[in-house]
């Protein structure tokens, strides 16, 4: 999937300016940003959904509007609400889907592995926030699409729920399924991507790995206890080139730089050597939310 210069505007505003997106084949990326940023309407027009304004959009190399027909078969789209009858029953909404494609998922199956089963016979308007999620993400998948678009796949879920369904979406990309992924839980995309677009004011401002794009932001840090007034010289000189030591209060010092085993077990072997004691010690990793708010800013929208 790519994007060239992507426009759309609505009126005055324009939600998407001159966007340029890579999604690679077999892969799961995550789309990220703040609410306003242009992610909704960014997905929105590879789905078909919108027309863009101005650029180049391909979507498993057919455009989504022109050739619309020959894509719909190939695509699944989750859908935050809506798009069932309200007094459909789950698996007989579920099966209608499944009659629209020619190769299928075991219907009876992905029931069961999304805990559909004690649902089932139950009028989509009684079914709960959950339930409700969980069938629109069976909906997306059962027509075994090449690709699928994810929106906030376990808002509302509980912890078994959330679970089942990023094992499912490791499954779909082990089986070759390029998955779009839009959410707003750092720790979802962290687990699950591949690749992360982070997009603000309808532009993507980063894109790579979530550990690529951790590395360029702020360093991790370790901290421990120890008597005060510790030799840092001695500290520092034996720590790799890029770690920075300090002692902010009396008695707590702080290492910033790639941490790792190595750092750790470089910190703790200088320690047993200058027979230093040390207490609580901690390590906190450079996230992706970190960096999301490092760009984004942590203004609320």
């Amino acid at each position: 999937m790519e994007a060239v210069g992507l426009v759309k505007r609505y009126g005055d505003r324009i939600a998407v300016q001159g966007l340029d997106l890579t999604v690679p084949a077999h892969k799961v990326t995550a789309v990220l940003g703040p609410n306003g940023a242009g992610k909704t309407t960014t997905i929105e027009a590879c789905e078909g959904y919108r027309r863009p304004d101005a650029g180049r959009l391909r979507v498993l190399g057919l455009d989504p509007i022109a050739d619309s027909a020959a894509l719909r078969s190939r695509i699944g789209v989750m859908l935050q609400d809506g798009g069932v009858y309200p007094g459909a029953r789950a698996e007989e909404m579920l099966r209608h889907i499944a009659r629209l494609y020619a190769h299928p998922l075991d219907v009876t199956a992905l029931v069961e592995r999304l805990g559909l089963g004690s649902c089932g016979r139950t009028a989509y308007r009684r079914l709960s926030g959950g339930q409700r999620q969980r069938l629109a993400l069976a909906m997306a998948v059962v027509g075994r699409p090449e690709l699928v678009f994810l929106d906030e796949p376990t808002a509302g879920l509980d912890p078994q729920a959330r679970q089942a369904t990023w094992d499912l979406v490791r499954e779909l990309r082990a089986d070759g399924v390029t998955v779009v992924l839009s959410t707003h839980l750092m720790d979802e995309a962290e687990e699950l991507a591949d690749e992360v677009a982070i997009l603000d004011a309808g532009r993507v401002i980063a894109h790579g790995s979530p550990a690529e794009l951790g590395r360029g932001g702020a360093a991790d840090v370790l901290r421990f206890a120890g008597r005060p007034g510790l030799d840092l010289a001695s500290l520092r000189s034996a720590l790799p080139d890029d770690s920075e030591v300090s002692e902010p209060t009396p008695g707590s010092y702080r290492i910033t730089g790639d941490v790792g085993p190595h750092l750790l077990a470089t910190v703790t072997a200088w320690c047993a050597q200058h027979g230093v004691l040390a207490d609580r010690i901690t390590t906190r990793r450079h996230t992706l939310e970190d960096v999301f708010l490092e760009l984004t800013g942590r203004e609320l929208r």
